[in-house]
């Protein structure tokens, strides 16, 4: 994987084969983050990773300055990964936390300007996801929170949906709060 813009822009990023993930393919990135570019002003956000696995898309806001990336993975491994990269390249404005993400969603007051979650597709509690995003408020009025997931599902009646964008088998769900 390697980051596609910003002040690390080219850099590439290798993961051990050993971490429990699916990153989002080089393609499917490119396409958010030029919908995203069209939509914020990326050095004026706090972002939420939920599910950050590699960490692909943490150093992806870091590197084009967010003002904070918070990136949250249940494993160890992962989160150990994404601070060796933050501190290696360095990107500052990105912290790790570990722990569920469900349990993470229920910390009362944490809020942000835009949310990604890029739960494993074959999540049982996948659905529910969006509906556990807002009713936390974990994103800002005006904010973004958009939501990667498999073809299998359909998000578009959901309320605050937005738009949904399909990359192969990589679909990216937004929302606006």
């Amino acid at each position: 994987m390697r980051i596609i813009g910003g002040i690390h822009k080219g850099k590439t990023i290798n993961a051990p084969k050993n971490l429990p993930v699916r990153p989002t393919t080089d393609f499917a990135k490119t396409g958010l983050f030029n919908i995203l570019a069209n939509r914020i002003d990326f050095e004026d956000i706090d972002v939420l990773d939920l599910f950050s696995g590699t960490g692909n898309i943490s150093m992806e806001f870091a590197s084009r300055q967010a003002k904070s990336v918070l990136a949250v993975d249940v494993s160890m491994q992962c989160i150990k990964f994404v601070q060796e990269q933050a501190f290696k390249l360095p990107l500052p404005n990105l912290k790790c936390y570990k722990t569920d993400v469900f349990n993470f969603i229920k910390k009362p007051g944490l809020t942000f300007d835009l949310v990604f979650a890029d739960p494993p597709y074959e999540l049982e509690k996948i659905e529910t996801i969006p509906d556990l995003v807002e009713s936390a408020q974990l994103v800002r009025p005006g904010g973004l929170f958009v939501f990667e997931h498999g073809p299998k599902h359909d998000f578009k009646e959901r309320a605050h949906f937005l738009e949904q964008r399909s990359y192969g088998n990589v679909n990216f769900s937004i929302f606006k709060y």
